[in-house]
C-alpha cells in the first residue's frame, strides 16, 4: 500500500479526515512532460502516481494515530510493536510505514490539467471554506485553536496562495501541470 501526504500546516489532513477535502492536485514533474513531449501519443496520465480505484493510506505521524485497533488494543502499543518505541515517525510522517496508518482513501478519478484550470468547484474540493462574516475564504491552519487562514475573497484568488504556500511562492502564476485526484474517505 502507498501513502499520501497532506499538509498538517494549514489543517490539509484533517479537512480529509472531516471529508471537506475530496481532491488534491500535484504538480506534474518537470522529467515526466520532457518524456512525453518526444512521445507521439502522449498519454501523460500514465506516470501518476495513484491508480483509480487505489486505496491509499493517510500518512500521519504515529503521535497522531491515537485510539484503538479493531482487536481493542491501544493504536500506539500496535505501532510500538511494529516499529519500536523509537522511531523517526512518531514525529514525523515522512517515515511512517503506510500499512500502520488508521485512514485511508480510495481514489476515484485521475486527470491531468493545468493547475489554473481548477474550477470553482474543484477549489471547494480542496478543503477552502467560506467565512460569511469576514467574507474570504480560509483554511483551518491550527487544529488546536481551530485558528483560520483567511486566504482571498474569490475561490481562485484564495486557492492560488494555497497552493503558492504549499507548492512554493510562484506555482499559481506559473501554471504547471498537475495530477488531479479525486478521492473518498474509506470508512473502517
Amino acid at each position: 500500500m502507498k501513502k499520501i501526504m497532506f499538509n498538517d500546516r494549514f489543517g490539509l489532513t484533517q479537512a480529509v479526515l472531516d471529508g471537506r477535502k475530496t481532491q488534491t492536485r500535484r504538480v506534474v514533474l518537470q522529467s515526466v512532460i520532457d518524456k512525453y513531449a518526444m512521445m507521439e501519443d502522449p498519454t501523460l496520465i500514465d506516470d501518476a502516481r495513484y491508480d483509480v480505484g487505489e486505496v491509499v493510506a493517510v500518512a500521519q505521524s504515529y503521535r497522531d494515530c491515537g485510539g484503538f485497533c479493531k482487536n481493542g488494543i491501544p493504536r500506539w502499543n500496535e505501532i510500538a510493536i511494529s516499529v519500536g518505541a523509537v522511531s523517526a515517525g512518531w514525529d514525523n510522517k515522512m517515515f511512517v510505514r503506510a500499512d500502520l496508518m488508521p485512514h485511508h482513501i480510495r481514489i476515484t478519478n485521475v486527470r491531468v490539467e493545468h493547475l489554473q484550470d481548477t474550477s470553482d468547484e474543484d477549489c471547494l474540493k480542496e478543503g477552502l471554506e467560506w467565512d460569511g462574516v469576514a467574507s474570504q475564504y480560509y483554511v483551518n491552519y491550527q487544529k488546536e485553536t481551530g485558528r483560520k487562514m483567511f486566504l482571498g475573497k474569490t475561490l481562485r484568488e484564495a486557492f492560488g496562495c494555497l497552493i503558492d504556500k504549499v507548492s512554493g511562492k510562484g506555482t499559481w502564476e506559473r501554471n504547471p501541470y498537475v495530477f488531479v485526484y479525486d478521492f473518498e474517505l474509506v470508512k473502517p
